[in-house]
């Protein structure tokens, strides 16, 4: 391969995650390989469905017709107010039924050990269970079960994998952070404060970490002015995917030509 492996970084985000699709529309209209994804929390829905093959035009036909009501099968408030056997078939569905080792790219998705309170990498396995997992938002989605470990929410710990990706074998890393967090004062429920306060914690953690210093090339949608718990302006959230892609394509072709010269 007389280029470099290339590989994208999505982070977290709730509804605003959905720019990562905009993100890889982009990209593949620029002939812009992709050759692995590491996706935390929304990031890891979109990345595997990617990864797993579906096409981006089925994609975008999946996130105008997506409603809130697909995933919420409430249930007694003891681990969580949704029991989340509803979306655990939808990504089963549309990552057709497959272990992540048999994806078309390969895929890393990050969750939560809740009872370590470590990062927790899938690789292998069920890609239903693992991305359940990572979309398992605190307080909201009761935690999944995998191995008699529960897991939830991998923007907890990872907002955006960039570690993740380049561990993969990745030598430029294009990431994705749509997770800003915006002063809102339309705090009306317990659904709310919950994802108001992860939203306040990742940045911070972000801001800490200093993920955009690791990534070769650091795409950030401008989605602050959209709910990230509402799933409505969907279309709007993708073209912003879209737009700010489209400003850091230069910057791709010139990070890949470098590499190549160097």
């Amino acid at each position: 391969m007389n280029r470099p492996k290339v590989g994208l970084a999505l982070g977290s985000g709730g509804a605003r995650g959905f720019s990562h699709l905009g993100v890889l529309k982009t990209l593949k209209e620029h002939g812009i390989p992709v050759d692995m994804v590491a996706g935390s929390s929304m990031g890891a829905l979109v990345g595997s469905f990617f990864a797993a093959g579906q096409k981006i035009e089925d994609l975008y036909k999946l996130a105008f017709t997506f409603k809130r009501k697909y995933y919420l099968d409430f249930t007694v408030p003891k681990m969580g107010f949704i029991q989340g056997k509803r979306i655990k078939e939808y990504i089963r569905l549309f990552t057709f039924g497959k272990n992540l080792e048999d994806f078309e790219l390969p895929m890393a998705i990050i969750a939560t050990d809740l009872y370590a309170g470590e990062k927790k990498i899938f690789r292998n396995g069920p890609a239903s269970d693992a991305v359940r997992a990572s979309i398992a938002i605190p307080g909201i989605f009761v935690p999944e079960k995998i191995e008699d470990r529960l897991y939830i929410d991998g923007g907890v710990m990872d907002r955006v994998p960039v570690s993740v990706v380049k561990d993969m074998g990745a030598d430029i890393v294009i990431a994705v952070d749509c997770a800003h967090f915006d002063a809102d004062p339309n705090i009306n429920s317990i659904y709310d404060v919950i994802i108001q306060s992860i939203d306040i914690m990742q940045d911070e953690l972000v801001t800490a970490m200093g993920v955009s210093s690791d990534a070769d090339v650091m795409i950030r949608p401008d989605v602050s002015k959209y709910s990230s718990r509402a799933f409505t302006n969907i279309k709007e959230i993708v073209e912003a995917g879209e737009a700010a892609a489209e400003t850091q394509i230069k910057e791709i072709q010139r990070t890949l030509a470098d590499w190549k010269e160097s």
